[in-house]
């Protein structure tokens, strides 16, 4: 494979080991920033992604994360974010990481070049057309990463693709893709650094932007979040009462009469007969809370 950016030498490398220990923080995190800069260059590209993946939820299909390596570890971590965060179900994300749970004790190298292991995680995962699968890798050559975007293409899904090197394999075919053109590492190569900050800052931005477009989120507030431990619940109750201008008090009643939905025990504050009534407002209004409660007003 040609080596790319993500395989440059960076400029301050030179000596880094023999510098003060705090000179050398300042190199890497100077490192850092510039890659996080470069994110705000694919905002159009990660907005394009982002209606994609909705559309697919909204249609019944699934969000598929793949990935191998460091890059796999930022898809992943995004992935194991959206239930808690946005109330999407469990069976409508899914996670094609490299090695599945071994690769969570030991990040070997080899699978990140197996396209048959690729073939098969997609295959078992059952991805089809009404899925949108986001393949991520810093170089864009990974085969892992390959194999998964043209299998996924093959079998009718969207696919978006995430590479930090221009021009990448990666980005071939693909319905959309996103591109964080970082600098070369400060450690040359190690794509956990510079390539993983712009990947999971992307990532960040992406999954948000869906949270949206489902109408999960709500003047800044997740509206759709799984209360299931103590600081959650008060989260809940604080989201009530912010939007709805009741108590505290009063918002944890209606949680309760709510069954713990906030979107559901803000329409109760705003006059909604009970839980049902509340519920076929959303539905009605595409589980927007902005566009339930115009209509209860």
């Amino acid at each position: 494979m040609a080596a790319g950016r993500t395989e440059g030498r960076h400029d301050q490398a030179n000596g880094l080991d023999e510098r003060q220990p705090v000179d050398a923080l300042k190199v890497l995190a100077d490192g850092q920033k510039a890659a996080a800069a470069v994110v705000d260059a694919a905002l159009v590209d990660i907005a394009a992604a982002a209606r994609l993946a909705a559309d697919a939820l909204l249609s019944g299909g699934r969000l598929v994360y793949a990935g191998a390596g460091s890059s796999g570890l930022m898809a992943m971590a995004d992935a194991l974010e959206l239930p808690g965060t946005y109330g999407i179900a469990h069976d409508r994300i899914v996670i094609l990481l490299a090695g599945g749970a071994a690769s969570l004790v030991d990040l070997a190298g080899g699978y990140e070049d197996d396209r048959d292991l690729a073939v098969s995680d997609a295959v078992s995962a059952g991805v089809d057309a009404k899925d949108c699968v986001i393949c991520v890798s810093a170089s864009g050559s990974t085969p892992y990463a390959l194999a998964m975007a043209a299998h996924a293409k093959e079998r009718g899904a969207r696919v978006v693709a995430m590479a930090n090197n221009p021009g990448a394999p990666l980005f071939e075919g693909a319905d959309v893709s996103i591109l964080l053109q970082t600098p070369p590492e400060v450690i040359s190569g190690s794509t956990r650094m510079g390539a993983g900050t712009a990947q999971k800052i992307a990532f960040n931005l992406f999954s948000t932007l869906v949270g949206i477009h489902l109408g999960h989120v709500h003047d800044g507030h997740m509206v759709n979040l799984k209360a299931d431990n103590i600081k959650l619940k008060g989260r809940a109750c604080r989201i009530v009462s912010d939007i709805s201008g009741v108590g505290l008090e009063e918002a944890e009643r209606l949680l309760a009469r709510s069954g713990g939905s906030v979107k559901a025990a803000v329409l109760l504050a705003a006059g909604a007969e009970d839980a049902g009534a509340a519920q076929a407002a959303l539905e009605r209004s595409g589980q927007s809370l902005r566009r339930a409660l115009n209509s209860i007003g």
